[in-house]
């Protein structure tokens, strides 16, 4: 009930509740008064299919007992938990709350096997296998979502897998990352550049920075014009790691290769979030799970095939 600002939604659905029960209870008792004239034969008088008849025998006791028995049960049960509006229930119960109960024995349960990785380096740990094991198995449910199963993201999605690091590449990075998450943002540019043959002069400058098929005439032109840029992806074009600005000169493309890509992101920009893990997973797992990340696109350091 959450989503209702009033009360009188809470008090509708509780009422409609209870009243629904007791509706239950009343039929039962009616029915249960009701005499139906049978025949000599014990019957309704009703047949089926030539000699099909129907009996008029009442239901059995204990049957009904039973019906009796869920509909005091269900007036108990909202006695005790949510069920009745915004009521809470004498016992307080909460699936968020119970949620938590398992987080929190899980972790209970889990801290001696991440005790014996606490205390060395990523570096270290992943060359560990048994670490890298329970790291993927932390990557699978919680990154590979986005990133993919083998770490080598999607459009919008980085690649986890090279060592094109928007934010830093090394260990204690990427636990930051994985702790607080990242927001990537970059403004439209278009204002700041020009007019729309400016922003194809940019786009082909920026292709030219990586080496790519570009019309070298309005590279020229664009590079002038790059100096609105390069407050974040630097005169260079090498990008900013403590900015999150990538990298215009190694190939890699987040967000799309080409003239028109790299147009639309000058014009409209472009927004991207890493949500924080940090309360989801506690420091030892991310710890794991950083190291298991950091041998991803360190395989040769680490002496991995």
């Amino acid at each position: 009930m959450s989503d209702f600002t009033g009360n009188a939604w809470s008090v509708f659905v509780a009422g409609f509740t209870v009243v629904s029960i007791l509706a239950c209870l009343l039929l039962l008792w009616v029915t249960a008064r009701k005499k139906v004239a049978a025949d000599e034969d014990n019957t309704t008088g009703h047949v089926w299919d030539g000699d099909l008849r129907e009996m008029n025998n009442p239901l059995p006791r204990w049957w009904m007992w039973l019906f009796v028995i869920t509909i005091v049960y269900s007036l108990l049960y909202l006695v005790a938990y949510p069920g009745l509006g915004s009521y809470g229930g004498q016992l307080a119960w909460t699936s968020a709350g119970n949620y938590q109960k398992e987080v929190e024995k899980a972790r209970v349960q889990l801290e001696p096997l991440y005790a014996q990785f606490t205390a060395r380096k990523p570096e270290e740990l992943a060359g560990d296998p048994n670490a890298m094991a329970i790291g993927e198995r932390l990557f699978m449910n919680n990154c590979a979502q986005c990133h993919g199963s083998d770490a080598r993201g999607s459009k919008g999605f980085p690649n986890l897998a090279d060592h094109d690091w928007l934010w830093g590449g090394e260990p204690a990075k990427i636990a930051e990352t994985i702790h607080q998450g990242r927001t990537g943002a970059m403004p439209p540019m278009a204002a700041a550049v020009g007019g729309a043959d400016d922003v194809k002069n940019v786009a082909h400058y920026v292709m030219s920075l990586s080496k790519g098929p570009h019309d070298s005439l309005r590279a020229q032109l664009g590079k002038a014009k790059f100096t609105a840029c390069a407050a974040c992806h630097g005169m260079d074009g090498k990008g900013n790691a403590a900015l999150g600005a990538p990298n215009l000169t190694d190939d890699v493309w987040l967000h799309g290769w080409g003239e028109q890509a790299i147009i639309n992101i000058i014009n409209t920009g472009r927004n991207n979030q890493m949500p924080g893990q940090q309360g989801k997973l506690t420091d030892a797992q991310i710890h794991v799970l950083s190291a298991y990340v950091w041998g991803l696109s360190n395989k040769a350091v680490v002496g991995k095939p």
